[in-house]
């Protein structure tokens, strides 16, 4: 059984899917006036053979990419991203052992979904499942990408790598040092793709549209969900609704007559981090918490069902990982691989005076806090900042705690949630 499942990892399969798809809207009332959107099958030679997806979110799916060649679909004042404008879709796969998966494209898509609000810094983005595990900004690319990869190097192992830079010759050293499934960027310099070329099965991808990609932070797209009786739900696409820490509402709500209002105003670094920290989060699978700080995530809680187990699980990643980025800087060895009890007691030691990182953190959320209990899980572990929704009954609960604890908080006046 086994064998027969790595064999089953092992094969292109064959898709039935034709080569070009059209979808077309139209009005009962004005049939004349229909639109439509008309696709061509993506495929690439691999190998000396021509196909598109390997398979699709698991071996025995089969899956197809098509890109958009013509027309436009208006939903109201939304247009869909018009043709000659593709990322993933255009994407030159310049190497390969093998043919690209669902996941492999989709990972990368996500992660561009949050690299077009970050295209001020150097930012590298680790994703997996369709969430980072790692997001930095850094000076350099090489230092976004190490503090993306120490951010939670476990979960980097065999992730998608994706830079919102052309590679260059010490990056890609760093990524060939480690084991990545695909990695994507606007460009290589000269020598990268050599360096690269280590790393056999490693989909090396060029979107040459990435060097762009503020020009896709204020676009709308139309969004289609299929469920399981073949029905379609048709959404316009999420928009964080922000283009600076200035269009951020001051944390402040009435109850009973009585007004509350946090006391302290967040200082430049908090302000950058909430952005950051509220561009990362568009790209995470609610219902999620996470923390940032100083340009990098510290921790990530993704897909839970409660808000206070969520910021526990990304109170406890934190701790996690710094324990195990503190392993790895200083012994070259996983924190559960460590067996010297006095080298685990100094860096669990460490960690703990740190709160796991999360002190002077910003606790950032995609929806609003119902009790106080929530906040106070990132509260209590040192976090200086707060960032919500706001519109909760008892939003002055929350507001009570950031004040006892002499952090700050600030609304955005708009839910995050990505399903």
């Amino acid at each position: 059984m086994a064998e027969d499942l790595k064999k089953a990892y092992r094969t292109v399969m064959d898709d039935h899917f034709p080569s070009r798809m059209e979808i077309r809207f139209y009005s009962d009332n004005d049939v004349e006036s229909s639109t439509s959107l008309k696709y061509e099958k993506v495929t690439w030679v691999v190998d000396g053979v021509e196909k598109g997806l390997r398979y699709g979110e698991n071996p025995g799916q089969e899956a197809a990419l098509y890109r958009l060649v013509q027309g436009n679909l208006q939903i109201g004042d939304v247009k869909t991203i018009l043709p000659g404008r593709g990322l993933v879709c255009d994407m030159e796969l310049l190497q390969s052992g093998k043919h690209p998966g669902k996941i492999n494209l989709t990972d990368v898509d996500n992660a561009l979904n949050i690299l077009r609000y970050l295209t001020h810094r150097p930012a590298a983005i680790i994703m997996k499942h369709n969430n980072p595990s790692g997001v930095a900004l850094d000076d350099t690319l090489s230092g976004a990408y190490e503090k993306a990869d120490m951010a939670d190097r476990v979960a980097a192992f065999g992730g998608a790598v994706v830079f919102n830079r052309c590679m260059d010759l010490p990056t890609a050293e760093a990524v060939a040092a480690n084991y990545a499934e695909v990695v994507a960027a606007p460009g290589y310099d000269e020598g990268t793709l050599d360096v690269l070329s280590g790393r056999k099965n490693l989909r090396v991808l060029e979107i040459a549209r990435m060097d762009r990609l503020q020009e896709y932070a204020p676009d709308r797209f139309v969004d289609f969900k299929a469920l399981l009786d073949g029905g379609m739900i048709v959404q316009t696409s999420f928009l964080p609704g922000v283009s600076s820490g200035a269009d951020f509402l001051p944390a402040l709500c009435n109850r009973k007559g009585k007004e509350y209002r946090v006391q302290r105003e967040p200082t430049k670094r908090e302000l950058d981090d909430m952005l950051f920290g509220w561009f990362v989060e568009a790209g995470v699978t609610s219902n999620s918490v996470i923390y940032v700080k100083d340009g990098v995530t510290v921790g990530i809680g993704t897909g839970e069902q409660d808000r206070v187990g969520v910021a526990k699980i990304a109170r406890d990643k934190a701790y996690t990982k710094m324990e195990d980025a503190l392993s790895w800087r200083r012994f070259k060895t996983p924190m559960n691989l460590l067996k010297e009890s006095d080298k685990r007691k100094e860096i669990q030691e460490e960690t703990n005076r740190c709160h796991g990182g999360l002190k002077g953190a910003c606790m950032i959320s995609d929806a609003f806090f119902p009790f106080r209990d929530g906040v106070e899980v990132g509260l209590n572990e040192g976090v200086s900042a707060v960032l919500q929704p706001g519109g909760s009954l008892n939003d002055y609960q929350s507001i009570e705690a950031v004040n006892e604890h002499d952090a700050t908080m600030l609304f955005t006046g708009r839910r995050s949630f990505k399903h």
